[in-house]
């Protein structure tokens, strides 16, 4: 190989590598790299590329093949999009400054608590890309279990707010309504979102993809219309229907929330401290003034006992309280699924059913959404104690809140039907008898096997509830995939977790 010139001022051609590293930026060089040798790079290194006035930092990956030259530094999709070059522009790379919040993280790990000097320089660091998926990790993972105390989880949830944009409404009350999670198909906000403005309250809903369930309310939302909405276009929203249901990722309201939910999806790591300001700087940046919290209690949901239940509830107040949030939360039931469907395609079809207050409609769903609805209307003021589940349930029933959500999907960007899954397979009782319990866990793992949430038409279609009585060979649920690849990776798990769907035989 002929010997190569000088670098100068460590300058090297970008190339698009079209590698998905998902949300991580990396980039590319080849082990002969002048760049490489002169700064000492290696495997793993973090490299500041800088062009036309942007910086990005990046995880080095170090290629031996001859696909990249060694004049060239290689970008992944994620890398590629932040930098904005175009093919063949010449960047400079060099090592970044040193991460001096990097050892606020280091004394967690040992058991220090940070205060909110500390907490402000990380999510800083994080929200500015100066931190690797590696050391998100070790962040999370010493911040998780009860590794926050009720200050640091305040000064955590501050410090994310500050870190991005808000949103102010002008007005006295602004609700809004998160559910803790862990409990499948449990897609209450599409329903009571409509009620609620309906009758005249302010809700602008911003929420999140899934992280370690088959669908966030965003995955949901987005088979029937678009999510990716900017502040400017959910004020708009908000401003014409009285509510929207948009996802937040898409905005910078605590930009650090998503980049930490990146990382605690693969690490399925979902800590009390970390959970309570994720939930409440998303809120307080949204310019919520009041937030309801549905909370489910089960053995196999998110929160699995009542003393944890009182503990997270009292958490979550007192954290709201120190944040000007007045904040109300609702225990229910998360002993089994809600509603049929298990996947964004398929919760959105139950939401609709419910709407349109179709003869077949999941009661579940609708019994659970208007009980959420009704303590809004209480909380908001828009109905007198004790008289919010007759409100919710009238509007529900004259058609307000099937207008109103098709007004709220037309000002997104227009209503569309959920897809169907091309490729579909019923799971039969084993025996006869009663169905005694749902394992939600293992029905949330089996509907991301057959790939839900990426594939929206994916996930399970529930034929039982609690209590039913079944006859050997009659089917519990349905698989849908839309490959068939998946389908049978999901078959194959579900044929050896019968504990997913207890079917208790009859005493004979």
């Amino acid at each position: 190989m002929p010997a190569l010139s000088p670098p100068h001022s460590n300058r090297l051609r970008l190339r698009r590598m079209g590698i998905d590293t998902y949300q991580e930026p990396v980039l590319y060089m080849h082990r002969d790299c002048p760049v490489c040798h002169s700064e000492g790079f290696e495997a793993q290194s973090r490299v500041e590329v800088a062009l036309n006035g942007r910086t990005i930092v990046a995880t080095l990956n170090v290629v031996s093949a001859a696909f990249l030259s060694p004049e060239e530094a290689g970008l992944s999709e994620a890398a590629w999009r932040l930098l904005q070059p175009v093919e063949g522009d010449e960047a400079h790379l060099r090592h970044p400054k040193p991460l001096e919040s990097l050892g606020h993280v280091r004394a967690k790990v040992y058991g220090k608590r940070l205060d909110a000097a500390a907490l402000d320089a990380v999510i800083a660091d994080v929200v500015a890309g100066r931190y690797s998926d590696l050391q998100l990790a070790a962040f999370i993972t010493a911040c998780a279990g009860n590794g926050l105390d009720l200050r640091e989880t305040v000064a955590l949830t501050r410090s994310m707010v500050n870190a991005g944009e808000r949103m102010a409404w002008g007005e006295a009350v602004v609700m809004d309504k998160h559910c803790v999670g862990g409990l499948p198909g449990n897609r209450t906000t599409m329903i009571l979102v409509p009620i609620v403005a309906a009758c005249g309250l302010l809700m602008p809903k911003t929420s999140s993809r899934a992280i370690t369930s088959p669908a966030g309310t965003a995955d949901t939302m987005e088979t029937l219309a678009p999510v990716d909405l900017d502040v400017a276009q959910i004020r708009r929203v908000v401003e014409r229907t009285g509510g929207c249901i948009a996802w937040g990722g898409a905005v910078r309201l605590s930009p650090a929330d998503d980049v930490l939910i990146r990382v605690e999806r693969p690490l399925d790591l979902d800590s009390p401290g970390q959970l309570v300001a994720s939930v409440l700087s998303k809120k307080v940046a949204a310019g919520a003034t009041h937030v309801l919290i549905d909370m489910p209690v089960g053995l196999t949901a998110k929160v699995r006992s009542t003393n944890d239940a009182a503990q997270l509830a009292q958490y979550l107040e007192r954290v709201g309280d120190a944040l000007g949030l007045r904040v109300r939360v609702m225990r229910t039931d998360g002993l089994a699924p809600v509603g049929r469907g298990i996947g964004p395609a398929l919760e959105a079809r139950d939401v609709l059913s419910v709407l349109r207050c179709e003869a077949d409609a999941p009661a579940d769903l609708a019994r659970r959404a208007l009980a959420l609805a009704a303590e809004l209307l209480e909380f908001g003021g828009a109905a007198p104690a004790k008289g919010g589940l007759a409100l919710a349930a009238s509007v529900l029933e004259d058609g307000r809140a099937w207008a109103k959500f098709q007004e709220i999907c037309a000002a997104q960007g227009g209503m569309r039907e959920p897809p169907v899954a091309a490729h579909q397979q019923p799971v039969t009782a084993p025996r006869s008898g009663t169905v005694i319990a749902f394992d939600n866990r293992r029905l949330a793992r089996i509907a991301k096997l057959a790939g839900a949430p990426k594939a929206a038409c994916a996930g399970i279609d529930l034929h039982v509830q609690l209590g039913a009585v079944v006859e050997r060979g009659q089917p519990l649920f349905t698989l849908h995939a839309a490959t068939p690849g998946e389908l049978a990776y999901a078959l194959d798990y579900a044929m050896t977790q019968p504990e997913a769907l207890h079917v208790m035989e009859e005493a004979r």
